[in-house]
């Protein structure tokens, strides 16, 4: 593509993409784009534009906000921007990003359900759980090959005594708690702590993104940290006390923020160099489209979009009509949930007219995908014949979850029947993981 080619004229050409988004899109986008960017760095009166609403200098115009502000002035990019939209959001889906969680959970007494205990306490790396420990065993323990391969014994025996230490801790002030507000014993009340952080890797460089140490209460958001400010914010008016509390001791709050945004960081570097290649690899998405009779209106189908089996769980799902995305608000999502094998899935469904003549298909974009993945429904759809059903019933298998975390969640949420109370009996003790 030439160098003087204008600017008008590269957003007439790729604004065809916003309608015809296929394979090669985003190589095309991104010659369309260095063209653009080219184009306006000649153009004094846009630079002095965004230079001015933005407060940057004009060799940094690259950056997205900018570039939308550009697109936005001019009449005949304005298609451009939805275009660009798409392509940064694919851009950022393409990017690698990485988690590093730990999750602490106290009942205040036994349920003695199965897998249930009264505290447990997990690791998550990148939504994978990499170690554990529970109340029973008293233990802290590998749960992926290569973290009992690669972290050394001390490793283990360091992290079981910390995790017995906040056994007390989480216990002691769960009983503290029931005292303070005459709650009778027979009373189960869950404590939940989950802290860590995200980052993204640019260059194969390690990026802090945020951070993250938060507590509820009874399924209840109570207290988290506001790594920015460096400080504590209360969710509720009961947690104020505590908030107050620990703000008060700025080793408290500068040791959170050094955990989060440098240790938490500086442990996600180090794990990940240890992952197998599976993990680092990722799991590519099976995509479908089916369609089946609506059951509430018998006049209409609803055309379900689902793609499952995929790792890391950052996916873009877009039902299209027409090679024209719908609207969110027109569609109903299950959220990304967790399938048995570690992997994930999501699905979107859109109820439509039987007799609609209309094109519709699933766009799918994931980071184990070289080009997004566009497949195209045929037409079909179950009735409520038993073939149909058997078909219906085999999908919402692959969809079927296990594993104690989620029944802890449930557990939670079927018991959770308090308000917020007070949590000032809890002290500052220093949380090193």
């Amino acid at each position: 593509m030439a160098a003087t080619l204008t600017c008008g004229r590269a957003a007439n050409e790729a604004s065809s993409y916003l309608y015809v988004y296929e394979s090669s899109a985003l190589q095309s986008l991104s010659r369309y784009f260095d063209v653009i960017r080219r184009c306006i760095s000649k153009e004094p009166k846009l630079l002095l534009a965004v230079q001015t609403v933005t407060k940057e200098p004009c060799e940094n115009i690259c950056t997205v906000h900018s570039w939308l502000l550009i697109l936005i002035m001019s009449v005949k990019m304005s298609a451009l921007l939805c275009v660009f939209l798409l392509y940064w959001t694919l851009l950022s889906l393409q990017a690698e990003k990485h988690s590093l969680y730990y999750i602490y959970t106290a009942l205040s007494k036994p349920v003695n359900l199965p897998g249930i205990y009264q505290f447990t306490a997990m690791g998550l790396l990148d939504d994978r759980q990499i170690d554990y420990y529970n109340s029973e065993q008293q233990k802290k323990i590998p749960t992926q090959k290569w973290m009992k391969e690669k972290m050394q014994e001390d490793y283990w025996e360091e992290g079981t005594q910390s995790r017995k230490i906040k056994e007390q801790w989480f216990n002691l002030n769960l009983k503290n708690l029931t005292k303070l507000m005459n709650g009778s014993e027979s009373d189960l009340h869950v404590l939940q702590w989950r802290t860590g952080c995200e980052v993204e890797e640019e260059r194969s460089e390690v990026k802090f993104s945020k951070g993250i140490s938060e507590f509820s209460y009874d399924g209840e958001d109570f207290l988290s940290f506001d790594d920015k400010e460096s400080q504590w914010v209360a969710s509720v008016d009961a947690a104020l006390p505590t908030k107050r509390k620990w703000d008060s001791d700025p080793n408290l709050n500068k040791n959170t923020k050094s955990y989060l945004e440098k240790k938490c960081v500086d442990w996600i570097d180090r794990f990940s160099g240890y992952t197998d290649e599976k993990l680092r690899n990722g799991s590519l998405p099976n995509v479908q489209v089916f369609a089946k009779r609506s059951i509430r209106d018998k006049t209409k189908l609803n055309l379900t979009c689902m793609a499952t089996g995929f790792y890391p769980k950052d996916v873009m799902l877009i039902i299209r009509k027409n090679l024209i995305s719908l609207p969110e608000d027109e569609v109903e999502s299950t959220g990304i949930r967790p399938n048995h094998d570690e992997t994930f899935q999501l699905r979107k469904s859109v109820e439509i007219n039987e007799d609609e003549p209309a094109e519709y298909g699933c766009f799918v974009s994931h980071r184990t995908l070289e080009t997004p993945d566009i497949i195209k429904w045929d037409g079909k759809y179950f009735g409520h014949s038993l073939t149909d059903t058997a078909l219906i019933a085999a999908l919402k298998v692959i969809g079927i979850v296990g594993g104690a975390m989620l029944i802890v969640v449930l557990v939670v949420l079927f018991l959770k029947k308090k308000k917020i109370i007070d949590l000032k009996v809890i002290s500052s003790t220093r949380r090193v993981l």
